[in-house]
């Protein structure tokens, strides 16, 4: 099998090609080539056997998304996006990269299926941004995508793309709506969001964190761990069940930030909850405000993925995944 990462220099594309290496295949079925596709270096995984190609492109400029499928990958995930913050502070450059990549990446699988009846599984990675307040306690499978931000709006264009060119016969398609990944290792990024995970990571190596929002904020979220199994799932189950509803909320876990400070302090003490200074910022306040809090995800969960259960659960993959298993003194 040949499978093709969009966007294989950010964390998830790293970490889903390390398990591709790791695990030498994808659901059981061997991997014997690799493309790695960024438009920063993406870097080739540790131990993967089969061939290896790193190209560095932006897929919404011209013939980048062809070259993309010229080798005709079995499989294609698509995790390149610029982030929520950065697509709000920048509207033109959000729409070329998080909706004119897609459309250009699913139009060049349309192309050479017309040619040679070429059809890849296309996992799309979508976001809980396309769901927009009001909401009810706990979000069905069932309820309507209103986003609020510029970022939620292109991945929710990317889910109905996705489904038409899937019902088309053009692709076989999965969307995929993360919830927030937490926590996300290496340094703090651009994403609204990115206070969720920096207020742990940071205390955790004796760092300062800021927390720009107030405690009683809630979220969904799921560890990076789980989003990889999320990609492997996505990518090799049988896809008949989803009919053309070919869209699913993922599994997480909803808590408060005050629970998540309150894990952390049972996982690394008083001290590394010390390390947090509450700086109130309004505009990501605002954002936050508009994003979903609880999802039953019980169409997904009936189709085997599962997410962790805690948030000191979350904190103890991270410890492991990324800290060598053991916490240092703060």
């Amino acid at each position: 099998m040949h499978v093709l990462i969009i966007g294989a220099a950010g964390m998830l594309g790293r970490k889903l090609a390390a398990r591709i290496a790791a695990d030498g295949g994808l659901g059981g079925r061997e991997v014997t080539a690799l493309t790695l596709v960024d438009a920063v270096a993406a870097v080739a995984p540790a131990g993967f056997g089969g061939d290896v190609t790193v190209e560095t492109l932006d897929l919404a400029t011209d013939g980048a998304a062809a070259r993309c499928v010229a080798g005709r990958p079995g499989v294609i995930v698509h995790l390149a996006a610029i982030v929520s913050g950065e697509a709000e502070r920048d509207f033109e450059r959000g729409y070329r990269i998080n909706l004119d990549g897609t459309r250009l990446l699913f139009e060049a699988i349309r192309e050479e299926h017309e040619r040679s009846g070429y059809t890849p599984r296309v996992v799309f990675s979508s976001s809980i941004a396309v769901f927009g307040a009001p909401f009810p306690e706990l979000i069905g499978d069932e309820f309507f995508t209103t986003p609020l931000t510029s970022y939620g709006t292109q991945k929710a264009i990317g889910e109905l793309l996705l489904s038409d060119y899937s019902r088309r016969g053009f692709m076989d398609g999965i969307a995929i709506r993360l919830p927030t990944i937490c926590i996300r290792p290496g340094l703090p990024n651009a994403a609204a969001s990115g206070f969720f995970s920096n207020i742990l990571r940071e205390p955790l190596v004796g760092k300062e964190a800021v927390l720009p929002v107030s405690e009683e904020v809630r979220h969904w979220h799921a560890s990076p761990r789980a989003a990889v199994g999320f990609m492997v799932r996505a990518a090799t189950m049988d896809l008949a069940p989803l009919g053309w509803r070919r869209t699913l909320s993922l599994p997480g876990l909803s808590a408060t930030v005050g629970e998540q400070i309150e894990a952390l302090r049972r996982v690394a003490g008083d001290r590394a909850v010390g390390l947090i200074r509450r700086e109130p910022d309004a505009t990501i306040a605002r954002i936050v405000a508009g994003w979903p809090a609880n999802f039953s995800a019980a169409r997904a969960r009936g189709l085997g993925f599962v997410a962790e259960s805690s948030f000191d659960e979350i904190i103890r993959v991270h410890i492991k995944d990324e800290l060598g298993g053991t916490l240092a003194a703060v």
